[in-house]
């Protein structure tokens, strides 16, 4: 209860909302050429350094608590300690999807927050690897990621991409390590699948989609995007269009048997209520009596059917996930007992979720417009559900809880 305590103390006795204000002033505004905006900025640096030391005075620990009083509100603080009491331990590596969880297009213009940003620095200088972990290509993610963060965090050796939800990993500074092709561990049946079905996917794509979607630059995956604004009406159509003829080139490739889609239709609709719900609106159910042949159903289970309305429809391998992925990262990164902080807001990153959960190796948070699954996971678990565009404030729990741990 001494913890408690402290915390009491220090919120209750110290303005703590001020020196958070200061710090975050010092941290994302730094001294400009002007002798005015420099003068500004000392002033608020000094007064944040007397603010800590009269909290470092009057606290045992003082050091500790000083710093979580500039890091962390109350109510994260609280929480922070709360996942001490419960874990006893402090999180030894984030693994953070990029699209809707750090960044928002509807709350952060997509761009990620310099608070993200900077938070995400200081946890690299306490010796925390970041794994970026997102569905998208990997050069595009080397792009924004060297932007935000910098080349030289980048190629830290503490930073690692999965990308294409779980196909590759990059790792920066490890050798031979530093790329690993995790598609290339599939047997030669799963991946003639992938070659038939994107050798054909833009050659025969249907007029209905033409001018409408685009493939998406993958390395292994086969990911159709909208041509639209995602979310919009139109992007709906065609994705919605886009399932189902990915289906139908899926079922085409798994066999020559004429009734191939019907049975590549009927094995996602009863696995996946999205796709089913899709395939309903477009009068695409097969009969319900539908029969699989056990060796065309053998191939289905290794291969994953993904719907993200009005946003994509992707075909990918059930053993190249972001868990998956995240387990070789952790390995190239040396993490060998891991206790991740996993964000995230789509089906792909509950997988990661849940490896957490079962392996007793992290927490899990989530936006709260996140997929109804991941929010089911998350509010069963530790409760770390954010605003949208709002990630800092689960990265400032985190960060207070690593503080707290002796």
């Amino acid at each position: 209860m001494e913890r408690y305590d402290l915390l009491y103390r220090l919120y209750g006795n110290f303005d703590a909302d001020a020196v958070r204000d200061a710090q975050d002033f010092v941290d994302l505004l730094p001294p400009l050429g002007s002798p005015v905006a420099l003068s500004h900025w000392q002033a608020v640096d000094d007064e944040l350094t007397a603010k800590k030391d009269r909290i470092r005075r009057a606290l045992s620990d003082g050091d500790r608590y000083a710093e979580l009083a500039a890091r962390a509100t109350r109510d994260q603080a609280f929480t922070a300690l709360d996942l001490y009491t419960k874990y006893g331990r402090e999180v030894n590596a984030l693994v953070l999807d990029v699209d809707e969880t750090l960044r928002s297009a509807g709350q952060t213009d997509n761009e990620i927050p310099r608070e993200v940003l900077h938070l995400l620095t200081r946890f690299h200088e306490q010796d925390v690897p970041i794994v970026i972990c997102t569905g998208q290509t990997l050069e595009n993610v080397k792009g924004f990621a060297i932007q935000g963060l910098g080349n030289e965090l980048v190629h830290s050796g503490d930073v690692s991409i999965v990308y294409e939800a779980g196909t590759g990993v990059f790792t920066p500074g490890h050798g031979s390590d530093t790329k690993r092709l995790l598609y290339e561990t599939l047997d030669d049946s799963v991946q003639s699948v992938f070659e038939s079905v994107r050798g054909r996917v833009i050659r025969d794509l249907p007029d209905a989609l033409r001018g409408g979607v685009h493939l998406q630059g993958n390395e292994f995956n086969v990911t159709l995007k909208p041509n639209f604004e995602t979310g919009s009406d139109d992007a709906e159509a065609v994705i919605d269009g886009a399932l189902v003829y990915l289906l139908d080139l899926l079922g085409e490739a798994l066999t020559d048997d004429p009734a191939g889609p019907d049975w590549a239709r009927a094995y996602f609709a009863a696995r996946d209520p999205e796709i089913r719900d899709v395939l309903d609106d477009r009068n695409g159910l097969p009969d319900s009596d539908t029969e699989i042949p056990a060796a065309v159903e053998q191939t289905l289970e290794r291969v994953t059917v993904a719907y993200y309305h009005a946003d994509a429809a992707e075909l990918s391998a059930v053993d190249l996930n972001k868990a998956a992925g995240v387990r070789a990262a952790l390995d190239v990164l040396g993490v060998d007992d891991p206790f991740v902080l996993v964000m995230g807001d789509s089906k792909s990153d509950l997988d990661v979720m849940q490896w957490a959960a079962e392996n007793d190796c992290g927490l899990a948070a989530a936006p709260e417009h996140s997929s109804p699954g991941v929010l089911d996971h998350v509010r069963e678990t530790d409760e770390l559900v954010f605003p949208r565009g709002d990630a800092a404030s689960v990265l400032r729990t985190t960060y207070a809880l690593n503080l707290l741990v002796d």
